[in-house]
């Protein structure tokens, strides 16, 4: 293994992540989903994969994504958390419809 390749690896694996309170919104129908995640720069890729596969466990969520795509759906950031308080968040995904 290169000395580049090493350093990436380290790099990758020091990275600070930055936990929060995402909201996922579709504009056609109003609805909002709101969840939270231990790392808000990876969340949005999950959900959009298990929603491209239809097998989000969410699903109102999964219905809107079928019904008006990816196009209709947009995903912010509602809230980042200190990291005091990271261990409140726990690794689960929830159907929170607002």
């Amino acid at each position: 293994m290169s000395i580049d390749r090493k350093a990436a690896i380290a790099a990758y694996k020091e990275r600070k992540t930055i936990a929060g309170i995402y909201v996922v919104r579709c504009a056609a129908s109003g609805e909002a989903w709101v969840g939270q995640a231990p790392n808000l720069q990876t969340i949005q890729n999950r959900i959009w994969f298990s929603l491209r596969q239809g097998s989000h466990t969410c699903r109102t969520l999964q219905a809107a994504w079928n019904a008006h795509g990816e196009a209709g759906l947009t995903f912010g950031e509602c809230e980042r958390l200190e990291n005091e308080e990271t261990d409140y968040v726990v690794v689960r995904e929830e159907c929170g419809l607002i």
